[in-house]
């Protein structure tokens, strides 16, 4: 565990669950690799480590907030009503000191408060002064999401702080800018600051909102109705404000001859993380894995290593934490560490058991790539692949208690045997409930440890 200076800091652990049993000839090694961050306070006294801790407060934080203002979002015309109301609410959860920005986005981005290219930083005036200005934001324009994202990773650069983070909604889809401008303005912004996305009614693109939250390492979902949605920006914002650690990333070190195949989020959510390693030394990469307040997740790390005899052991992999300091020379070690092991045997009931933890997860990882599959290919007027991929996800979400995806899979398909994973597609179904699939088909549950 990690040892700071004061309490009230995180304190993070590594525990690594593997069948550490190979068979002889076995080279890959597979093992979840739980996270935990436990104790960090959000009010105490500054501590050691620098820009962690505002005198008096929680962590010091800069927040964006990105609301969607194109002419869509006046019909209804209580869904831009609601979007201030919910701007209202996060802004009234903004604890004191923390830095803040409203952008309004269209085809363009435009600062709705403070303005003039700075931050304000939130007490009870400046909040009263932010609600203010959200009262003359109407709808009118296209929609350009990378503008929106780029304006506020320059207001959120001013500021010198431990923790940046941006809330963004959106009802339509990126019409106003090519593909590739908010691909080049998410690879400008990622590493900078995290962002959740939220899309409102059931206009806009499921996989650009995840897209953008994935790229962020940020939280996507689905408000289908927009009275919803003050209660949800609340909820994200109380979670941006319980965020104390920034920048963690997950460092795995591997022997000479060992190859990484993966390493992927797979709660509460499935990421895939393999492309995003950045070296950091011999036979070591970095994934970055974001901000954390009092939290756990878990990772799939699955390695292939060189081929030894029976009896033998091995190192496969060591996973750490470090917070890498800009410029990637030097890095801040969290203190937690975890070993992945190779041991090969003959005992063929010890190198077959398929270790429970990482079954669950195997299991999870496919469940979401069947919904994916699954609603692609019904999209695409495949009735025979979409029912068999629905089917398949039907089966896994049973098998693994995963109770909120089945209900929501039961809203696309009639289920005939959960267990056999025979299901009829639905004749009609309700945009909100195959978008609402879609936006949370990655969301796992936990395996039972």
């Amino acid at each position: 565990m990690a040892n700071f200076s004061k309490s009230n800091v995180p304190q993070f652990a590594v525990d690594v669950y593997q069948n550490e049993y190979l068979p002889e000839g076995g080279r890959e090694v597979n093992a979840i690799v739980t996270v935990t961050a436990t104790g960090g306070g959000t009010v105490g006294s500054a501590v050691a480590a620098p820009h962690l801790y505002s005198p008096g407060q929680g962590p010091s934080a800069a927040v964006a907030l990105m609301v969607d203002c194109s002419g869509s979002m006046d019909y209804p015309p209580t869904k831009m009503r609601n979007a201030r109301d919910a701007t209202s609410a996060a802004i009234d959860t903004l604890r004191d000191g923390v830095h803040f920005a409203v952008v309004g986005g269209t085809h363009v981005a435009k600062e709705v408060y403070p303005g003039g290219g700075r931050l304000a930083v939130a007490d009870p005036t400046t909040r009263a002064q932010a609600k203010q200005a959200l009262r003359g934001l109407g709808a009118g324009g296209g929609t350009a999401i990378g503008t929106w994202l780029r304006l506020a990773d320059r207001l959120l650069s001013t500021a010198d702080v431990a923790i940046r983070h941006g809330i963004l909604l959106t009802d339509g889809r990126n019409e106003h800018e090519s593909p590739d401008d908010l691909r080049a303005a998410l690879d400008s912004c990622a590493g900078r600051f995290t962002c959740d996305a939220r899309g409102v009614g059931t206009d806009w693109e499921v996989k650009e909102v995840t897209g953008i939250a994935s790229a962020l390492l940020g939280t996507a979902d689905i408000v289908a109705d927009p009275a919803g949605l003050a209660a949800d920006f609340t909820r994200m914002m109380e979670t941006a404000m319980g965020k104390e650690v920034a920048d963690v990333a997950l460092r795995l070190w591997t022997p000479v001859g060992t190859t990484v195949k993966f390493v992927k989020q797979v709660a509460p959510t499935v990421e895939e993380l393999t492309g995003r390693r950045t070296e950091a030394g011999p036979r070591a990469g970095d994934y970055p894995i974001g901000s954390w307040g009092d939290e756990s997740r878990d990772y799939h790390v699955c390695v292939e290593v060189p081929a030894a005899g029976l009896g033998q052991e091995m190192l496969a992999a060591r996973v750490s934490l470090v917070i890498p300091e800009p410029g990637g020379e030097s890095v801040r070690n969290l203190g937690a560490q975890g070993l992945v092991r190779a041991v090969w045997t003959d005992d063929m009931a010890a190198s077959t058991s398929i270790n429970p933890q990482v079954a669950h997860y195997t299991g999870q990882a496919e469940l979401a790539q069947a919904i994916q599959q699954g609603l692609d290919l019904r999209k695409a007027g495949d009735i025979d692949g979409a029912t068999a991929k629905l089917g398949r996800a039907v089966q896994l979400a049973g098998a693994s208690g995963n109770a909120d995806t089945a209900k929501l899979l039961s809203k696309v398909v009639d289920v005939v045997d959960a267990a056999a994973g025979t299901v009829r597609l639905k004749a009609k179904v309700e945009e909100a409930d195959e978008m609402t699939l879609e936006t949370r088909s990655t969301k796992t549950v936990r395996v039972k440890k």
